[in-house]
């Protein structure tokens, strides 16, 4: 990047107040839908920090684990392994072909932890006990929830070096992203060994819950299981996100990114195919292990069945075809049928395997429904808004240039 790219802006207040204006129509159907979904649960988070949890949620100390940990949390963080798993091939392996995903996928993965850690503390009985193993009151060293806790904040610092240059960029500031960019390597390392250990440090939690969750979903290689699953999970959110992308955000696509990015899913469908087979076969070797084979012809047991084969086999099936062929097509399909499977196997062992012999049983309020959503619509606002303004997607030089020849 040259200094006649970074140029910085004459008055940042100006340069501030124009990036803040909307780029196109706030009357569009997904604005409509979510603002006031967002301000609805808004309100519901205010009734939740003054009457308690139990004021909008149905958790209870038998049942602990809500919609808001299950979905948000456990789930969400699995669809964020797509950021350490990239980064790993492209920065340690050196497979350069994938580094135009870095950005954005870092992007996602920055902003999925910060939400999801926001919405742990909503489901927390006791909110303002999470600073405890921040300031060293109860730090609890022997817990794994001490080590998931500071996985969580150091990758999320991590994360956010790694995208640091983009901003510095964003604001033409060249020395500070020649700075910053010097700490990206050292940050990228750190990342992915805290990724690797909070994910299977997230399965580790469930170890402790043996005899509250179904047999089938309960093994001693939970732990493993979810760090296999973060692989194949992230990569399919990498797939299905950056094919939307290739659509909405076309005007910042040159004429041969559709074929680079066909080029890139097959590269991740292979990687996928091949974390999906080691998966399914240590969920066989687990049943056989556990003499859980027979509680297949129960009810729970076809609930399994569902999910093992509906969305791990058939979908690595498809993986291995469309590399074989070449159809993306058949690659999106295997993606989004990978991430229902996902968000299945997460809300089985956290909410629906586990306690599945509790009466009552815990069914989510309407509230935990609404607030749930708007993470996922805040979220996606700022992406929206990043991906609109900053070199993520495209150059900095190609954006200057555009920029020029409007002006």
């Amino acid at each position: 990047m040259s200094e006649q790219i970074l140029t910085p802006p004459s008055s940042y207040w100006k340069f501030f107040k124009s990036e803040l204006k909307p780029r196109a129509s706030l009357w569009t159907v997904f604005n409509i839908i979510s603002v006031p979904t967002v301000l609805l649960a808004a309100v519901i988070i205010v009734i939740r920090f003054i009457y308690g949890l139990g004021a909008v949620s149905n958790v209870t100390q038998s049942v602990p684990w809500g919609l808001w940990k299950g979905f948000n949390v456990v789930t969400g963080v699995a669809f964020a392994g797509g950021a350490y798993v990239l980064t790993f091939m492209v920065y340690i392996l050196g497979q350069e072909k994938y580094k135009p995903l870095i950005r954005v996928t870092v992007l996602n993965g920055f902003l999925a932890y910060t939400f999801y850690a926001f919405a742990l503390v909503l489901d927390l009985g006791k909110p303002w006990n999470i600073i405890n193993p921040i300031i060293g009151n109860s730090f609890g060293t022997s817990s794994i929830l001490f080590l998931v806790a500071w996985h969580f904040m150091l990758y999320i610092v991590a994360q956010m070096v790694e995208f640091s240059p983009t901003v510095a960029e964003w604001l033409g500031s060249e020395r500070a992203r020649r700075n910053l960019k010097r700490l990206t390597i050292g940050a990228v390392v750190f990342g992915i060994t805290l990724s690797t250990l909070h994910q299977s440090g997230l399965g580790a939690l469930f170890l402790m819950a043996k005899g509250k969750i179904h047999p089938l979903w309960y093994s001693e290689f939970i732990p493993t299981l979810f760090f296999i699953s973060s692989v194949f999970a992230g990569l399919s959110v990498v797939i299905f996100q950056g094919s939307i992308l290739q659509r909405v955000f076309s005007y910042q696509m040159d004429e041969h990114s559709d074929e680079r990015h066909n080029v890139m899913i097959r590269g991740l469908s292979r990687v996928c195919a091949l974390s999906m087979f080691a998966y399914f076969f240590l969920k066989i070797i687990d049943m056989v292990h556990n003499h859980t084979l027979s509680l297949l012809t129960t009810s729970m047991g076809v609930w399994y069945l569902v999910e093992l084969i509906g969305f791990v086999l058939i979908p690595m099936l498809l993986f291995a075809y469309g590399v074989r062929i070449g159809t993306p097509k058949i690659i999106k399909l295997a993606s989004i049928m990978t991430i229902i499977g996902i968000v299945l196997n997460r809300m089985n062992i956290s909410v629906i395997a586990y306690r599945w012999d509790e009466i009552p049983r815990y069914i989510p309020t309407w509230m935990e429904f609404v607030v749930t959503i708007s993470i996922l619509f805040v979220q996606f606002w700022i992406f929206r808004w990043v991906l609109h303004r900053m070199p993520v997607l495209r150059t900095m030089e190609s954006m200057t240039q555009t920029a020029n020849s409007k002006g």
